[in-house]
C-alpha cells in the first residue's frame, strides 16, 4: 500500500524523497525530531508542536495504532509527521484504528520510507530548519525556495492557534485502572489554569491530587484570573517563542507572589520572562520522553518528557530565582524557584503522557503549596 510519492525540502537546501501516508497537499514548517520510543498518538496531539514538522527517530511507528484515549487535545496539532517506516498491521488490544487513516480523516501530510537517521544528525549538527513537506510539488528547486521563504518560528504568536475559545471546568481526573502513579484525593483546591496550548493529561494531574479547575485561554488578564478566586494559578504548556506573547509575560507579573503559582514548559518561560529574565533558542531543542535531569533539591536523578526549543537562560536569572533542575545532557536551565514568593516551574513535562512518572510529585508539591 506504497503511497504517492512525496518530498521534504530543508531551507539549507537538501532534499529527501519517500512515499506519503495520510493526507496529501503541501505544509510547512520548523522541522524537529523527537526520540520516544513509544507516545506518537500524544506526540502529534500536543499543542506544542504547532508551526513544526516532526520526525521520530524509533524506525517503526504506528505499530499499536490509535484510540480515543491517548490523545492530548482534540486533533494532530502538528503540520507533518516523518516516520521510517509506516505500519499498516497495528496489534493492540487498545487500538481502534490505523495512523494512516487518523492522519488522513484530520488532514495532517506525512512522510516514509526517506532515512530518518541521516536527517536526524543533520538537524544536529545544524539546528532545526524551516521545511516545506509536500506530494504536490515535487520540484527541488521550488521546494527549497519555499522553504526558505517560509516565517521563522521566531517571534511569532502560536499560542493564539492553539488556545480555548472560551473558559471551561475540567473535572476529570485518571480514568484508566492501570494509571495509578498519583493517588486519587479529594477536592480541596480551586486552581486557575491559563492555557497556552494545554495537554489534556496536565488537567487530569491536578484534578486527580485534589483540585478543582478553572481553565482560562493564555490570552486572560490578571484581573480576570483573580476573579475566580481561586487557591492557586497554573501556567502551561504550549507552542514556539515565548518573547511575542506580551500579554501573558504582563499578565503573570501582575500574578507572581499574589497567589501560590506552577508553570510547566512555555509557563516556566513566560516566568523566567515575567521576573525580568531572558529566554533563547535551543541549536535543536529536547523531544523525548528520555531527557535525563538532576534534581539539585535532592540530588537525584530524573527521567522526563520533554518538548522544546527555546530555554530560560541561566546566566541571566533574575537574583530572586533560583535554579533547582537542571539538564544533564547540555546543563541548560530544567526548574527554578522563587525564593521568597511560592512559585516554582519546570521546563520539562511531570505530567508525561507519554513517559516516565519520575516527576508526578511536582503536583503533589502545587498542592501542598495551596495548603
Amino acid at each position: 500500500m506504497a503511497g504517492q510519492t512525496a518530498k521534504l525540502a530543508l531551507e539549507d537546501g537538501t532534499v529527501y524523497t519517500g512515499r506519503s501516508f495520510g493526507a496529501s497537499g503541501e505544509t510547512f514548517g520548523e522541522v524537529v525530531f523527537n526520540t520516544s520510543m513509544t507516545g506518537y498518538q500524544e506526540v502529534l496531539t500536543d499543542p506544542s508542536y504547532k508551526g513544526q514538522i516532526v520526525a521520530m527517530t524509533y524506525p517503526l511507528i504506528g505499530n499499536y495504532g490509535v484510540n480515543a484515549v491517548d490523545c492530548e487535545s482534540p486533533r494532530p496539532q502538528v503540520e507533518g509527521f516523518i516516520v521510517r517506516e509506516l505500519s499498516r498491521l497495528p496489534s493492540n488490544f487498545r487500538s481502534q484504528g490505523q495512523l494512516d487513516d487518523y492522519l488522513r480523516k484530520h488532514n495532517v501530510l506525512g512522510l516514509e520510507g526517506i532515512d530518518t537517521r541521516a536527517l536526524v544528525r543533520r538537524l544536529r549538527v545544524r539546528g532545526s530548519m524551516n521545511g516545506v513537506l509536500s506530494t504536490s510539488d515535487l520540484d527541488n528547486f521550488s521546494l527549497v525556495h519555499k522553504a526558505r521563504s517560509s516565517p521563522s518560528i521566531v517571534g511569532r504568536d502560536l499560542v493564539r492557534e492553539v488556545i480555548p475559545p472560551r473558559p471551561f471546568a475540567w473535572n476529570e481526573g485518571f480514568t484508566n485502572p492501570l494509571v495509578t502513579y498519583l493517588p486519587p484525593r479529594p477536592a480541596s483546591h480551586h486552581v486557575v489554569a491559563l492555557d497556552f496550548g494545554m495537554k489534556h493529561n496536565i488537567l487530569r494531574c491536578l484534578v486527580q491530587v485534589g483540585c478543582k479547575v478553572t481553565v482560562l485561554p493564555g490570552t486572560a488578564t490578571a484581573d480576570e484570573v483573580l476573579a475566580h478566586r481561586p487557591d492557586g494559578i497554573f501556567l502551561s504548556n504550549g507552542p514556539g517563542d515565548p518573547a511575542p506573547l506580551t500579554y501573558a509575560i504582563e499578565t503573570i507579573h501582575r500574578l507572581a507572589g499574589k497567589k501560590p503559582m506552577f508553570g510547566i514548559c512555555l509557563g516556566h518561560q513566560l516566568i523566567g520572562l515575567a521576573l525580568g529574565g531572558r529566554t533563547f533558542k535551543l541549536k535543536f531543542g529536547h523531544r523525548g520522553a528520555n531527557q535525563p535531569v538532576l534534581n539539585h533539591c535532592t540530588n537525584r536523578v530524573e527521567i522526563t518528557t520533554q518538548n522544546h526549543g527555546f530555554a530560560v537562560s541561566m546566566d541571566d536569572l533574575p537574583s530572586d530565582l533560583e535554579p533547582t533542575h537542571m539538564n544533564l545532557n547540555d546543563r541548560t536551565l530544567e526548574g527554578m524557584r522563587h525564593k521568597r514568593w511560592p512559585l516554582f516551574s519546570v521546563q520539562y513535562h511531570p505530567e508525561a503522557s507519554a513517559g516516565p512518572h519520575d516527576s508526578s510529585y511536582l503536583f503533589e508539591q502545587f498542592r501542598q503549596l495551596m495548603g
